[in-house]
């Protein structure tokens, strides 16, 4: 490769002809361009067929072609390199793959002073020594590689397409136990007849008050669909939360997400024997109804369209507790009530086993193109 040292007009830079890199994508090596001209960096220019290096993140994988079907060169920043390869002797699409390899990130811990740490300027990389095979070859390794990246990225595809599916599953399911209940003839009852407590937990901000020990606090972020998240838990003074009994929660109660993601609810666990909240509504069924159902039905699609509907506001909606206070549920007996939750409860078992199960397979493809690049450059594909 050879180190193309040109810099770009700084007057077709300003006007915008000449377009400016943002970024080089880390897994794909998509070049980003940026939507503005004033830069306070030098810049270089880059062609069409030219293999764009970044010097602080090429260890990264921030590395990209410019194609030559591109009409325009562009401009990067000086933390860049933009380098011609030599036609006769190395395939463009090779020298990526190539350098994005852990064959590549060895070769630079050996061959240069500092390693990946260092800034990659072309004084260091064109100097280190590349695994170069004769043209035919290299081309062949890209197809190769190529091949199998593409096989590798339909997998992927399938892997999220079969979680996109089973949460649709879920939720269709979950829907139908309602439905199905009105089509019964099940009579559903407005939650202010069914619960002992519709309220608002505590507005104002307590950003101030938040400490590591305490009474647990919760919010929005606290609140998953049908599961309470401790991730980020804060405490309040015990003070507080006895001068705030209007917020204060109990096991058993079901705290619904009042602004943002509108409606998602959990129930609060067992193990939570005390805490307080901030801008969540609170909902304490009575004995007609089960916390867990109850919690299940504001989950459900209609559920969630209800509270988007309910929600007021202008420049951030909230959810209108009156609304809440209205909004029918259908009422089973308790029974049945429980039946539909372990119904519901053992699909979204497998669910999350599914989830589980394509996360350890994610893992295994993301490490399976750099295997495959491992055995490219030792002569193994």
């Amino acid at each position: 490769m050879t180190e193309r040292q040109e810099v770009p007009p700084a007057e077709a830079v300003l006007r915008g002809e000449i377009p400016i890199v943002a970024k080089v994508g880390f897994n794909d090596g998509q070049i980003l361009l940026r939507t503005t001209t004033q830069t306070k960096t030098g810049m270089i220019l880059v062609r069409p067929g030219d293999l764009l290096v970044s010097g602080i993140n090429a260890a990264k994988g921030a590395i990209a072609v410019y194609g030559i079907e591109n009409e325009k060169p562009i401009a990067a920043t000086i933390h860049y390199g933009a380098y011609i390869p030599n036609k006769d002797r190395a395939d463009v699409r090779y020298l990526w793959w190539l350098l994005r390899s852990r064959t590549f990130r060895e070769l630079l811990m050996e061959y240069v002073p500092g390693g990946i740490k260092t800034e990659l300027k072309a004084k260091r990389l064109l100097p280190v020594p590349l695994p170069l095979a004769p043209l035919d070859e290299q081309r062949r390794i890209v197809a190769r590689i190529e091949a199998l990246a593409a096989k590798i990225q339909e997998a992927r595809g399938l892997r999220c397409q079969a979680v996109i599916e089973a949460e649709e599953l879920d939720a269709r399911a979950t829907e139908r136990c309602f439905t199905d209940l009105l089509s019964r003839g099940v009579l559903a009852r407005p939650f202010q007849g069914v619960c002992d407590r519709i309220t608002v937990g505590y507005v104002s901000s307590m950003r101030h008050a938040y400490r590591d020990v305490g009474v647990p606090f919760l919010r929005s972020q606290n609140v998953r669909k049908n599961r309470f998240e401790p991730q980020g838990l804060c405490f309040i003074a015990r003070e507080f939360h006895k001068a705030n009994p209007k917020s204060a929660l109990q096991p058993g109660d079901v705290v619904i997400v009042r602004t943002g993601f509108v409606g998602i609810g959990c129930v609060i666990p067992a193990t939570l024997k005390e805490a307080n909240c901030a801008d969540l509504v609170i909902v304490r069924p009575s004995r007609l109804l089960d916390s867990e159902y109850a919690a299940r039905f504001l989950n459900s699609v209609s559920g969630r369209n209800r509270a988007a509907s309910a929600s007021v506001g202008s420049a951030q909606k909230h959810y209108n507790v009156g609304a809440m206070r209205k909004t029918q549920i259908p009422l089973p007996p308790l029974p049945e009530q429980h039946r539909i939750v372990a119904y519901l409860d053992a699909l979204q078992a497998k669910v999350d086993a599914l989830k589980k199960l394509q996360a350890e397979t994610a893992a295994e493809l993301d490490a399976l193109l750099p295997s495959i690049l491992d055995r490219a450059f030792h002569g193994k594909l």
